[in-house]
């Protein structure tokens, strides 16, 4: 794959500055598309708040990327040789701008998708020129740190597009996990969704409050979690047997009356108990003071999983190996 050297961005919202400063300090070029004029400044400032915590992680750069702020969506498509479309999570505005990009960017140049949860297919089904090269490359926030991105091909996506697709995003310091074909929600979402819903269903039951919800999963099974998925830690609770000896010990029917997965039944109560139980949990610090000390942790840990050769760790040893070659 050819080196990218300019990536355009559709959207400057969280997850479009995300990719800009991402891009940014590894010395890529990003020209960024908005409708909104007033979002340059919004954008610029995303990135000022992401810069320390990126300098944390991965050192000065040696060379910074440039950023231009456009509204017009043809001197974006024109120019880029990467393409993230980050608009809001609307469908039906998504496909206008994937037919929009696609008639104006050049044949060989990827346009990804960075939404949660919409069906590739869906998103290239009105692009007349090259369907081929329409992926979904599914970030997560904050995206200038966490490194996995999911990319999904649609029923049109060329083999070719993925592959480029893999080879840019790891350029880029991140860990692709390339599903095997497309689903609602992709994977990681679809598994945040079920516990978001058994947490909401404990909340409208009143069992506990929302800092009570968040405990249980951040003094137990979260800090397994950021090393070690679900199925490793339950192959390891089966003891020596592993995963076998689990399944013999725990009915595999799942009939237990353990999980409530469809949506609570909305109400007044419960929109109440979520709103002021998550502003008692911030104990009257601002979003930004709570931003800062998540990014300062999330460094310390990839820095941490660096040391024991795990996780996240591998990805960001992978790319400081890299980087030093190249100096």
């Amino acid at each position: 794959m050819k080196t990218i050297k300019t990536i355009g961005i559709a959207g400057t919202g969280l997850i479009g500055a995300g990719w800009a400063a991402r891009a940014l300090i590894r010395g890529i070029n990003v020209i960024a598309y908005d409708v909104s004029p007033t979002a340059e400044a919004k954008l610029k400032a995303q990135i000022k708040t992401a810069w320390p915590s990126m300098e944390k992680l991965l050192g000065k750069p040696k060379k910074k990327g440039k950023l231009t702020f456009t509204t017009d969506l043809a001197e974006m498509a024109s120019k880029a040789e990467f393409i993230h479309e980050a608009a809001p999570e609307r469908e039906a505005l998504k496909i206008k701008l994937f037919k929009d990009i696609d008639a104006i960017a050049k044949p060989d140049v990827i346009i990804s998708s960075s939404s949660s949860g919409f069906l590739p297919t869906r998103l290239q089904s009105e692009c007349a020129h090259h369907p081929e090269r329409v992926i979904i490359g599914h970030p997560f926030n904050p995206v200038y740190l966490l490194p996995l991105v999911e990319i999904v091909p649609g029923t049109k996506t060329s083999e070719a597009s993925m592959a480029s697709a893999k080879a840019y995003f790891e350029s880029i310091g991140m860990q692709v996990l390339r599903l095997k074909k497309e689903i609602d929600g992709y994977i990681c979402d679809r598994l945040q969704e079920a516990l978001w819903r058994e947490a909401l269903h404990i909340l409208d039951k009143d069992i506990g409050t929302t800092g009570d919800i968040d405990d249980s999963i951040i003094y137990s099974a979260g800090m397994r979690w950021a090393f070690m998925g679900s199925f490793q830690t339950y192959h390891l609770a089966g003891g020596p047997g592993g995963m076998r000896d689990f399944m013999k010990q725990f009915d595999p029917t799942l009939e237990l009356p353990w999980t409530d997965l469809k949506f609570p039944k909305w109400n007044d109560a419960l929109e109440t108990r979520l709103i002021e139980g998550c502003e008692a949990q911030a104990g009257g610090k601002t979003v930004a003071q709570l931003e800062a000390k998540r990014n300062a942790i999330l460094v310390d840990m990839m820095k941490l999983f660096k040391k024991h050769k795990i996780g996240a760790g591998l990805v960001l040893d992978r790319e400081l190996k890299t980087r030093k070659k190249k100096k």
